[in-house]
C-alpha cells in the first residue's frame, strides 16, 4: 500500500499552476517565425507548426532548454533560459491564434527529464525514474514505469483548455496498472483524495492545471501548482498502448 500511495504520488505531481518570478530584459525586437516542417518524433501525425515572436535571445533560451531536455542533463544556464521563455511569454504568444498553436504542439508524448521541485526553487534537477505525459484531443494522461513499453501505473481523464491562459485543467477518470483498468479496486476514500471522477467545478479550490510556458519540436514546458516547473522531451512512440491498453483507448477515442 506504500509502495501505492508513492506512485500514485509520482502521477499526481505538478498538478495545478501559479505565478513565476520575472526577470529584468532589455525590451526586445521582434521577428515572426513560422515553421511549417514535419517533425520525425511523432505519435500522432504531428507536424511542427511553432507559430511565435522570435524576440531577441528567444532561440539562444531555445538551444538551451531543447539540449537539456533530450539529454536529461541541466546545466547552470537552463534555469534563466526558462525564465525568459516565461517572462515574455505574452510577447512571444501574442493572441489566441499563436496560444492554439502552442498548444497543439504540447500535444503527443512526453517524457518528463528535469523539474525544480517547487516554486522556491531555482534549481533543475533530473527525474530518476521514468515518468510521462501524454496529451491529445481528449484526454491528459500521465504515470510511471520501467520504460516507455513498461508502465506501472498512469492516471487518465479529459483536459480543458484555456487558451487565453495557456492553461490545461486535468480531470481524472481512470487509474490504470500496467494499461490494464483498475480504478474499481481503489478505495473510495482513495478515489476521493486523488479527484478521480470530479469536474473543475467540484473541487473547493482550483482544479490540478499546468501553465504551459513554451513548446519546440524537443521540449515542452510547464508549471505547476506549486510554482515548480517541468521540463519534458518528446518520445518517439505514442505512449497510450503501453499505458492504457489498445483495445481500451480505441474504445473510448
Amino acid at each position: 500500500m506504500k509502495i501505492f500511495f508513492f506512485v500514485t504520488s509520482l502521477c499526481c505531481c505538478f498538478s495545478t499552476s501559479t505565478g513565476f518570478t520575472s526577470l529584468s530584459m532589455p525590451p526586445p525586437t521582434t521577428s515572426r517565425a513560422y515553421s511549417s516542417s514535419a517533425s520525425t518524433h511523432s505519435p500522432f501525425a504531428y507536424t511542427s507548426r511553432l507559430n511565435a515572436v522570435k524576440i531577441d535571445g528567444y532561440d539562444n533560451a531555445f538551444e538551451i532548454i531543447d539540449e537539456c531536455a533530450v539529454s536529461g542533463k541541466p546545466c547552470h544556464e537552463l534555469y534563466d533560459a526558462v525564465r525568459f521563455i516565461d517572462k515574455n511569454a505574452l510577447k512571444i504568444y501574442l493572441n489566441d491564434e499563436e496560444k492554439a498553436v502552442l498548444w497543439d504542439n504540447a500535444h503527443g508524448s512526453w517524457k518528463l527529464q528535469l523539474a525544480t521541485g517547487g516554486g522556491k526553487f531555482t534549481a533543475f534537477k533530473p527525474v530518476p525514474i521514468f515518468a510521462f505525459a501524454m496529451i491529445d484531443d481528449v484526454f491528459f494522461g500521465n504515470g510511471v514505469g520501467l520504460n516507455e513499453d513498461t508502465i506501472v501505473l498512469s492516471l487518465l481523464g479529459p483536459h480543458i483548455f484555456n487558451t487565453k491562459r495557456r492553461q490545461m485543467v486535468i480531470t481524472i477518470d481512470d487509474l490504470f496498472l500496467f494499461s490494464s483498468k483498475s480504478t474499481h479496486l481503489i478505495p473510495g476514500f482513495i478515489r476521493n483524495g486523488m479527484g478521480i471522477g470530479k469536474r473543475p467545478e467540484d473541487f473547493d479550490k482550483r482544479p490540478p492545471a499546468f501553465t504551459f510556458i513554451g513548446a519546440s519540436d524537443d521540449a515542452l514546458i510547464a508549471r505547476g501548482g506549486s510554482g515548480g516547473i517541468a521540463i519534458w522531451t518528446r518520445l518517439s512512440t505514442d505512449i497510450r498502448p503501453a499505458s492504457y491498453g489498445s483495445s481500451h483507448y480505441e474504445n473510448i477515442t
